[in-house]
C-alpha cells in the first residue's frame, strides 16, 4: 500500500523535497517521437513556463529542475514562514489567480457588507487556500493537470497523461539537498543530451549560467545561493553558486565513463564540508532517485524523520561520513 502524501511531505522536518512526474503512455512527454516523426520540444517550454508561473503565487520556491523526454524532476522549497505573513486579502488575491473564487469571496471583494458568520466563514476558507498554497500536492496537481490537457488537445486524445501519483523525496540535509540537486541538474548529459551543464536546455543548471552571464536575475527566479558569508538573509541554499557550478562540473567530469570513480581535488573542501566521502558522492549524483526512496539524509536525519513518522525506518542507503 502507497504512503499518504501528507506522511511524505511535512514542512516542519524539511522544506525541501524530490519531485518526480512521469507520462503513462508511449508517447513522449517532450523530444522526438522516431516512429511517427512527430517533435514535441515544445512542450519543455510549456512545463518551464508553468512552472516559474505557480511560483509566483505559492509559497514555494525551486531549488533545481530538469525537463526530459518522458519525465521531469523537480527540487521545491517550501516557504511556510513567507505564507504564515500573509494577510486575507494576499492569500485571496493570489487564489483568484488560479481559480475564480466562490461567491462570498466575490462579494468580499466587491466591498460589499459580511455578517459575522459570513466573515467567520472568509476567515476559514482564506486559512484553507492558505495550506493549499505552500503544499507541494496541490503545485504538482495544478503543474500536471495544466500540462495534460494541453497535451491531450494536441494529441487529440483522453485519458490519463501523468502517472498516478507524482513521486517525492525528503531532503532532509544540506548534503541530501546538494547531492540531489547534481543529480537533477546533471540528467541531460547522463542520457547524452548534452555535453556539458550550459549547454543543457531546461535546467536549473543553465538558468543559473545564464542569469550569471547576464549579470542580472531573469524571468526564471529560482532559489538563490546566498553563500556562507550570507548565512543571515532570510531564505536561500548556503553554498555559494560558483562553488555549486564548480560541483556539477567536477561530478559530470567523474560520470563520464573513462573517468569513474575520479573527483577533482578541487571540491574536495565542499566535500569534506559536508562530511561525505568521495564514493558515496559519486554514487548517490548517479543513481539518487533509485538509492533513496521517501526521505534522504544522514543516519541522525533518518532516525529523527522515522520516529517524526512513526515508523521503525526507512529503507535506503545512508549517506556516509568520511570521518
Amino acid at each position: 500500500m502507497t504512503t499518504a502524501r501528507r506522511q511524505l511531505i511535512d514542512a516542519d522536518s524539511t522544506p525541501y523535497y524530490h519531485c518526480i512526474s512521469r507520462c503513462v503512455r508511449r508517447a513522449f512527454l517532450c523530444g522526438v517521437d522516431d516512429i511517427s516523426g512527430n517533435c514535441y520540444e515544445h512542450r519543455r517550454g510549456w512545463i518551464e513556463d508553468k512552472l516559474f508561473e505557480l511560483q509566483q503565487i505559492f509559497a514555494i520556491d525551486i531549488a533545481a529542475y530538469s525537463i526530459m523526454s518522458n519525465h521531469f524532476h523537480l527540487i521545491l522549497h517550501i516557504d511556510k514562514q513567507q505564507a504564515l505573513a500573509w494577510s486575507i486579502d494576499e492569500v485571496l488575491d493570489r487564489w483568484l489567480k488560479l481559480f475564480k473564487g466562490s461567491a462570498l469571496i466575490q462579494r468580499y471583494r466587491r466591498g460589499d457588507k459580511l455578517s459575522e458568520a459570513e466573515a467567520a466563514m472568509l476567515s476559514a476558507v482564506a486559512e484553507e487556500y492558505r495550506e493549499r498554497l505552500m503544499s507541494i500536492s496541490w503545485w504538482m496537481r495544478l503543474l500536471n493537470e495544466s500540462i495534460a490537457r494541453k497535451a491531450n488537445a494536441e494529441d487529440n486524445c483522453k485519458g490519463h497523461f501523468w502517472e498516478s501519483r507524482f513521486k517525492s523525496q525528503a531532503l532532509l540535509d544540506e548534503a541530501a539537498l546538494l547531492s540531489c540537486m547534481a543529480y537533477v541538474d546533471l540528467n541531460p548529459i547522463r542520457t547524452k543530451l548534452a555535453k556539458t551543464p550550459e549547454t543543457s536546455d531546461f535546467t536549473s543548471v543553465k538558468a543559473r549560467i545564464q542569469q550569471v552571464l547576464k549579470g542580472r536575475k531573469t524571468n526564471k527566479s529560482l532559489l538563490p545561493f546566498i553563500g556562507n558569508e550570507h548565512i543571515n538573509q532570510a531564505k536561500g541554499i548556503a553554498f555559494s553558486l560558483e562553488d555549486y557550478l564548480t560541483l556539477v562540473d567536477q561530478t559530470g567530469r567523474v560520470i563520464r565513463e573513462d573517468k569513474r570513480g575520479f573527483i577533482d581535488n578541487q571540491c574536495a573542501s565542499i566535500l569534506n564540508r559536508l562530511g561525505l566521502d568521495e564514493e558515496t558522492w559519486l554514487a548517490n549524483t548517479q543513481h539518487f532517485h533509485t538509492r533513496f526512496k521517501c526521505v534522504a539524509g544522514n543516519q541522525a536525519a533518518m532516525q529523527q524523520a522515522a520516529e517524526h513518522f512513526d515508523k521503525r525506518w526507512f529503507q535506503t542507503p545512508l549517506l556516509r561520513s568520511s570521518t
